[in-house]
């Protein structure tokens, strides 16, 4: 697997297109505490950019494409990776799709809707997960945490296709697209720390 390590942003010129595979790793899952470390970018070609970020990173080229609606960010979970960019660059997103939502709505019959299922059932791939709790603030990242990260976006367009596909054809596609434009608003309460479930609740 080929893919090109940067630090700080993406090179200007770097061609992006119309969308864009995406995905974040941090040291932990907590929004106040844990801090973003990597960006993985995957363009509609194929081509995988890496990129460590730093505490003071503002990474203007990645803060304009997040920021370009006419620019499709396709994420595996976009509710977290979309508060961590949130966070991290202060911009508002839009332009959102989020494969594991667009599963739980097209695969009805069955629980189990993490990428590395979808990955397996759909393209009959298995990606290894070792690294996925790895020390993603080290210095230095390892080979093998490199190689995870882009395998996290490297299939994200094929899943969406797919997904689109059964979305589609069980009338689910208004639906699936209601729920991505809301994304950065439940993402935004969570940054702020409401508790959605109990927002929404009737007591």
């Amino acid at each position: 697997m080929k893919y090109i390590l940067h630090h700080d942003d993406l090179p200007k010129e770097v061609y992006i297109g119309s969308s864009i595979a995406i995905d974040t790793e941090t040291t932990g899952l907590n929004l106040v505490r844990d801090r973003l470390c990597l960006i993985q970018i995957c363009t509609e070609h194929n081509e995988i950019h890496l990129i460590k970020i730093n505490k003071n990173s503002n990474a203007p080229v990645i803060f304009n494409i997040l920021c370009d609606n006419k620019i499709l960010k396709i994420f595996h979970f976009a509710r977290f990776d979309l508060a961590v960019l949130m966070k991290q660059f202060n911009c508002n997103i839009s332009n959102i799709y989020c494969t594991k939502i667009a599963s739980k709505l097209a695969r009805t019959s069955t629980d189990n809707h993490s990428l590395k299922t979808l990955v397996l059932n759909y393209l009959s791939i298995d990606i290894p997960k070792f690294e996925q709790t790895s020390d993603w603030g080290s210095h230095e990242l390892s080979n093998a945490q490199l190689e995870y990260a882009a395998n996290d976006v490297l299939y994200l367009h094929k899943l969406k296709n797919i997904l689109d596909g059964i979305l589609i054809r069980e009338g689910r596609d208004k639906l699936a697209k209601d729920i991505f434009n809301f994304l950065p608003k439940l993402s935004f309460l969570d940054l702020e720390g409401w508790d959605v479930n109990s927002l929404l609740s009737h007591k």
